[in-house]
């Protein structure tokens, strides 16, 4: 993304994980944080190497494992590196309404020849936190079809600009736009860098205004107010292109991550700065904002 403008708490009842006896569709901090560390594992992941090869083949497995109908993009984007191949992944729970909501994130890192970037906050954390939903939203009503996309293609590989970056978003916004699919959608959530310990969501001021109203009214109404707008400004990121074709749309992203936000596309961007409180925040804010978007004709 371009700017424009914790631990691991194993809580226990009676020896048993507080993650084995939650509500089935509850959110869990401590599952998207696993589900992350898994993502990490794979390594450098930018787009069209064998690691991102592994990972989709790993979400794949993992999402149907959970009940949710795949479909995917694929298409060869031109880049400064080359041609590359690349794949966004959709699940898809089917509704009753007519109407779609997404919830969307990147699962690539940016390409970095000088130094290991694992992106565990940038690229990872977007990942686990759709598999976790992924995980607890079979398990809720839900009247809307709801889509989770992992974008591939977001990072620039040379400098950020209009023709180098979020290749994967505006691939899906166009044939989107072409098929029918985006009068349907009610609303976009994209979310990006949501894992850092010290969580502070921006305002991002391109996002739809009523979109994001109802999401901070979310996080108001859950206590979590603190985390939401501490900081204003437009972000380039994901939402955009889906923006530019009419779809309501909304940029949920922490881009404060470290002092003076040093560990940003950094080897420091690692599972240690992370914390499940962060996951279990944005992901029960983005619960309550679906179930708010159901009321929303």
């Amino acid at each position: 993304m371009q700017r424009v403008q914790v631990v691991f708490w194993l809580a226990t009842v009676v020896g048993i994980p507080a993650l084995l006896v939650a509500a089935p569709g509850d959110f869990s901090g401590a599952s998207a944080l696993n589900f992350t560390k898994k993502v990490v594992e794979f390594g450098p992941r930018p787009p069209d190497s064998d690691a991102i090869h592994n990972l989709q083949n790993y979400l794949r497995a993992e999402v149907k494992s959970l009940g949710w109908a795949i479909s995917e993009d694929v298409f060869q984007a031109n880049t400064p590196a080359g041609p590359k191949q690349m794949r966004n992944i959709t699940a898809r729970l089917p509704g009753t309404s007519g109407k779609i909501v997404v919830i969307s994130g990147h699962y690539d890192t940016k390409a970095t020849p000088d130094l290991v970037f694992v992106g565990a906050n940038d690229g990872g954390s977007s990942t686990g936190l759709l598999l976790e939903l992924a995980r607890v939203l079979p398990k809720r009503s839900h009247r809307d079809e709801i889509l989770l996309v992992w974008l591939d293609g977001e990072e620039a590989f040379a400098q950020w600009s209009d023709t180098d970056s979020v290749y994967g978003s505006k691939h899906l916004a166009a044939k989107w736009a072409a098929d029918g699919t985006a009068p349907r959608i009610k609303a976009l959530i994209n979310v990006d860098m949501i894992g850092d310990q010290d969580l502070q969501i921006v305002e991002e001021t391109a996002s739809t205004v009523w979109l994001r109203e109802l999401v901070w009214d979310a996080a108001r109404e859950l206590g979590f107010a603190k985390h939401f707008g501490a900081s204003q400004g437009a972000i380039g990121d994901d939402h955009v292109p889906f923006l530019d074709k009419g779809i309501p749309a909304l940029d949920l992203i922490d881009f404060d991550y470290g002092p003076a936000n040093s560990y940003w596309h950094t080897p420091q961007d690692t599972m240690d700065k992370l914390g499940a409180n962060s996951f279990e925040v944005v992901g029960k804010v983005i619960l309550a904002a679906i179930q708010k978007l159901e009321d929303r004709k």
